[in-house]
């Protein structure tokens, strides 16, 4: 299990009421003044123009959906580095160039591919545009605006190049083409090398691109290796016979999401992955025996992290097929239960959700949208397929058939058992859920339709003083805050049945605030953030709740909606400033800056900070750690370490890795 590094999480503020609509209270006349709107004039020079990649600088976000630092794998630096990668792979696809080379630099990141290169000629419209240069600077141009020069292929609007660029410090492309080549470089988006004449090379064909993310632009960034490598091991997956090379390490695969699977699984399967493939549709899947989905969806070679209707297609074929195989109308929900997959589709023209490609929205396997005519639906080749080669597979290995059977079976009878809980105890929950004295809601929810639900946050606390001040202090907006009466129970043992036990209400009442009781799809708030203190009791929370969320809503995890709020452990003032730091080693900094002579506090509880202090540290400069899943980590391994009954184990651990030169004067002091 690994964290990421602070997170900047923009905090509203309400300035006219603080009551939810339609509640008592005094009426407020909207006006003019009470908005504090500025008087100004609207008249010709309000109407600006801005060149293209002016407007990219302006509204980055509508382009590559984020900025960020670094710490999260959907940070802009990523996306313009999978921007220019995507344009490789639809050479790769196309027939051309097996090789793509990556490497970092300090700051600077560059991409090799030996395709055909960007052609830099001239445009026949206009004699005086050079085309490699409009094809990194002019919006609406490209080779992906018909279906001749690429098919089936990622970038489709020629976004990506021209992104990168507006958004780089520095920005140069090079492509080499038949014996020639021609480099152009860019500052901010601005041409510095207006020489449109080619040289001669010897180089093989293909284009360079170079860029430095603008720091001017992104916060104070650095690359995470880990997020750039879980891309290129997609990239190989997913293109057989591809290789890609970053910073010297070499990513092949030979067996395609066969290999994805087999290296990312992180527990034993209960039969050996099942790999089916055609032209334009590729899966794999196998079961597991903890709790949830995890299956990873790609179109023409892009990671859909929010799925869509390529995924959707894929879960209601394979339900469809195992009910009709077996001849018995399971339900869907049961047939998928920790079902550990991969779908990958190629299709031509595909819709997505925005700019950043994280979610397919089409409906068909081509489209013409110009003539009316479309393809099949993604739906029907799906289930066609399945029902053909799925259920030839499972005829041929009788013995995974009754696994699966024995496997969705058992899941029917734990979801059975969790639905036969007494009348008595589901109404208790559903008082409690609706009277939920512990949970302090907020007014806006992940999945509102309102700009600010991405921001919708839910803090877990540690008793009621912690929460008295995150809730006197946070924005009622888009933070709520949930409190738990004290140690929950240990669920590393546990089957959700365990939960709706009189005992364990909190944790069911925590799964209806969550909105996630029947799965991650109602989740309630983008970001859980987990608030406990900072000593052996608080830690110990922290674990228990990890444990909750790991065992039964590892989807929640893997999508990054799970964070540890960080807490200043002490507060350095003197006469003149209050500085607050997390670390001993910013405590010591401050202290050089102020003098010896200045006061230190040693917060050891959230209830010991006032809500006017804490209101800085869950605002704009709050600092979360994800709590990330890699490749590597394997669930019920770290439940199991952490939490099960191996004390002695944890014990030889804690004492091989004790540390005996911390400097604990804070203590005394």
């Amino acid at each position: 299990m690994k964290t990421g590094e602070k997170l900047h999480l923009p905090c509203f503020f309400v300035t006219l009421h603080d009551q939810m609509p339609g509640q008592a209270g005094h009426d407020v006349k909207m006006t003019d003044e009470t908005l504090n709107i500025p008087d100004h004039d609207y008249g010709d020079e309000s109407i600006v123009h801005l060149e293209d990649l002016e407007h990219i600088r302006l509204r980055p976000g509508m382009y590559i959906g984020r900025l960020g630092d670094g710490t999260a794998p959907n940070d802009g630096m990523y996306v313009l580095m999978k921007e220019i990668i995507d344009n490789s792979i639809d050479e790769f696809a196309m027939g051309y160039g097996k090789l793509i080379q990556i490497k970092i630099e300090d700051k600077m990141i560059s991409i090799r591919d030996y395709g055909r290169g960007i052609p830099f000629g001239f445009s026949e419209k206009d004699k005086t545009q050079n085309l490699l240069d409009a094809a990194v600077s002019k919006l609406h141009t490209g080779a992906k605006f018909d279906n001749k020069t690429f098919q089936k292929s990622v970038g489709m609007n020629g976004v990506g190049l021209k992104a990168a660029n507006a958004l780089s410090s520095r920005f140069t492309v090079q492509s080499f083409r038949n014996g020639e080549t021609l480099a152009l470089e860019y500052e901010k988006g601005i041409l510095v090398t207006p020489d449109f004449t080619p040289k001669p090379t010897t180089e093989k064909n293909g284009t360079l691109v170079t860029f430095i993310p603008d720091d001017t632009l992104f916060e104070p960034y650095e690359y995470n290796t880990e997020y750039i490598d879980t891309m290129l091991r997609n990239y190989a997956y997913l293109n057989v016979g591809l290789k890609l090379t970053f910073n010297g390490q070499e990513y092949k695969s030979e067996n395609g999401l066969l290999d994805l699977l087999n290296e990312t699984i992180d527990e034993e399967p209960l039969y050996p992955p099942i790999h089916l493939k055609t032209q334009d549709i590729e899966v794999a899947f196998t079961h597991g025996s903890g709790y949830g989905e995890n299956i990873y969806s790609f179109v023409n070679g892009q990671n859909t992290t929010l799925g869509g209707t390529h995924l959707a297609a894929f879960k209601e074929a394979i339900a469809k097929v195992l009910k009709d195989f077996y001849k018995k109308d399971f339900n869907p929900v049961d047939v998928r239960q920790s079902i550990i997959g991969a779908v990958s589709v190629r299709i031509q023209e595909p819709e997505f959700e925005g700019q950043t490609k994280v979610q397919l929205g089409s409906k068909y396997m081509w489209q013409n949208k110009q003539e009316g005519t479309h393809g099949p639906t993604l739906s029907k080749t799906m289930l066609d397929f399945l029902s053909t080669d799925l259920d030839n597979y499972l005829h041929k290995n009788l013995d995974v058939a009754d696994i699966i059977l024995a496997k969705i079976q058992d899941s029917e009878k734990e979801r059975n058992a969790i639905s036969s809980i007494s009348k008595k105890t589901k109404a208790r929950l559903k008082k409690a859920s609706v009277h939920n004295k512990k949970l302090r809601d907020c007014r806006i929810h992940y999945g509102d339709r309102n700009p600010l639900a991405e921001q919708s946050t839910l803090f877990i606390t540690e008793g009621d003083s912690a929460s008295g001040s995150i809730t006197k202090s946070r924005d009622a907006n888009t933070q709520a805050v949930f409190s738990l009466m004290g140690k929950p129970f240990n669920c590393a043992k546990a089957s959700k049945k365990d939960l709706y036990a009189e005992k364990n209400v909190e944790l069911a009442l925590l799964q209806s605030a969550l909105g996630i009781e029947d799965g991650p799809e109602g989740l309630r708030y983008n970001n859980i953030v987990i608030a406990t203190d900072a000593d052996v009791d608080g830690m110990h929370i922290r674990l228990l709740m990890l444990t909750f969320f790991l065992k039964f809503y590892p989807d929640v995890v893997r999508a990054g909606h799970l964070y540890i709020l960080q807490t200043p452990l002490f507060r350095v003032r003197d006469k003149k400033s209050n500085v607050y730091c997390y670390s001993s080693a910013e405590k010591e900094t401050a202290l050089k800056k102020m003098g010896r002579s200045a006061e230190i506090t040693r917060f050891k509880g959230l209830g010991e900070i006032s809500p006017d202090e804490f209101k800085g540290f869950i605002g704009e400069d709050i600092r979360l750690e994800m709590v990330h899943l890699t490749s590597e980590d394997k669930i019920a391994d770290i439940i199991q370490f952490y939490m099960g009954d191996n004390t002695p184990v944890r014990q030889k651990f804690i004492r091989t890795n004790l540390r005996s030169d911390i400097d604990n004067t804070e203590e005394a002091q």
